[in-house]
């Protein structure tokens, strides 16, 4: 059974940098799909990043490409989001997240996807960001 507990949100200003941490239990992140989400009480859950376990390779949603970076250590079994350039629309409760598959590719490709589908989720941590 996988269990994900998030850590590290904050109330931070406008431009301002954050990380999370999510702790995974043992060879969660080389085995399974990781990612982060978000959702506030007036927009759906959206996927945030997402990093594949065999090739390391990392998704962002349009919004914050360029921005959030995602990354894992399997040694720590903690998966990160580094969120920088921080915006109030980046206010949001954050969620980490494992999945077998993750994202279909063609919602990788647009830069939007659900989590829907994915099955192991953590209590999430809240970000807010002040202007």
């Amino acid at each position: 059974h996988v269990q994900l507990v998030e850590s590290g949100g904050e109330s931070v200003q406008a431009g301002g940098s954050l990380t999370l941490s999510c702790t995974t239990s043992p060879n969660t992140i080389s085995r399974y799909v990781m990612g982060w989400f978000r959702q506030t009480p007036w927009k759906d859950r959206e996927g945030v990043a997402a990093l594949f376990p065999f090739n390391k390779q990392a998704y962002y949603t349009n919004s914050v490409k360029g921005r959030f970076s995602i990354s894992g250590d399997s040694a720590r079994n903690t998966l990160y989001l580094q969120m920088n350039d921080l915006k109030p629309d980046d206010t949001a409760m954050y969620y980490c997240a494992a999945d077998t598959e993750g994202p279909a590719p063609e919602a990788l490709a647009w830069g939007s996807w659900s989590g829907n589908t994915w099955s192991y989720w953590g209590q999430g941590t809240q970000v807010t960001v002040s202007s």
